[in-house]
């Protein structure tokens, strides 16, 4: 076990360096689940929050999850309508839910933990999972699996590529899936890390919002879609970069209560972790 474990932490923590993981290992989904899946829900929660705020949520909705990975995009979802009664309004929803994702057992993962908490609650959301478990650049070869002209938004959740040369095979195939999959009216979300975004296009972060802007539209562009909006989540209240984050996180954060003692216990962590955000999600039509 301590050997699986430290493999598939190794694997992930390629994220940190600028090295895409491969997501292969045997506790792949468990070692995600402890490091990133509550963050990754929660700024999913607040992309779908941004949608509604804009009046873009219909009651029955078609979601096709890029690498969907455990299924953080539903999640993030479920957790608003959840809660949504404590602060707004939202009419009973029906969601179709189509997983694209090589590794099974994240699908797996995701089905189990989605059984044990959203459908065991008081007012369980009404979805419909589908699971497809492909590799996106398998994509040609797979192309009638995917419905056509069906879904009402595209999610691109944390798929971003270090690699050059991936990211740019990976852009080809997200454009072949929108022309195909997409209805005329729908939309296209992409959240991904800022840090990683930045980088990828040899800029550093700063609060430069020209800079900024051009960033996104060169994204959006290369994706072969019209931007319609953006937003920047952060922790810090800054895109540049923060002298001793720890200190900064460990003043101002919340702490990871639950996840730190099981990153002590699993992945060997010496000090307690803290809840951060530093994405930006982005709505684009085709």
């Amino acid at each position: 076990l301590e050997s699986a474990l430290k493999d598939a932490a190794e694997d992930i923590e390629g994220l940190k360096h600028g090295i895409d993981p491969d997501y292969n290992f045997n506790y792949t989904p468990h070692v995600y689940s402890i490091k990133y899946f509550l963050e990754n829900v929660y700024c999913n929660y607040l992309a779908w929050f941004l949608i509604y705020q804009n009046g873009l949520l219909p009651s029955k909705i078609n979601i096709l999850d890029i690498a969907a990975g455990p299924g953080t995009v539903a999640f993030g979802l479920a957790s608003l309508l959840n809660t949504a009664s404590s602060f707004f309004s939202v009419e009973p929803m029906h969601i179709s839910y189509y997983s694209l994702e090589k590794q099974k057992s994240f699908q797996y993962r995701g089905l189990q933990f989605w059984r044990q908490y959203i459908e065991g609650q008081e007012m369980p959301t009404n979805a419909y999972f589908r699971f497809d478990t492909t590799d996106i650049f398998s994509y040609d070869s797979e192309v009638k699996k995917l419905p056509r002209s069906f879904f009402d938004f595209i999610v691109i959740s944390h798929c971003f590529f270090s690699d050059p040369v991936q990211r740019k095979k990976s852009y080809e195939v997200y454009k072949q899936i929108f022309r195909e999959g997409l209805k005329s009216d729908g939309y296209v979300l992409i959240i991904v890390q800022g840090t990683k975004l930045f980088k990828a296009y040899n800029l550093r972060p700063t609060d430069d919002l020209t800079q900024e802007m051009n960033l996104i539209r060169e994204v959006v562009k290369e994706l072969g879609l019209k931007l319609e909006w953006f937003k920047y989540l952060t922790s810090t209240g800054t895109r540049g970069y923060i002298e001793s984050f720890y200190q900064f996180a460990k003043e101002n954060l919340p702490r990871q209560k639950h996840m730190s003692k099981l990153k002590r216990q699993y992945l060997g962590l010496k000090y307690d972790s803290n809840y951060a955000i530093d994405d930006y999600v982005i709505l684009a039509k085709r």
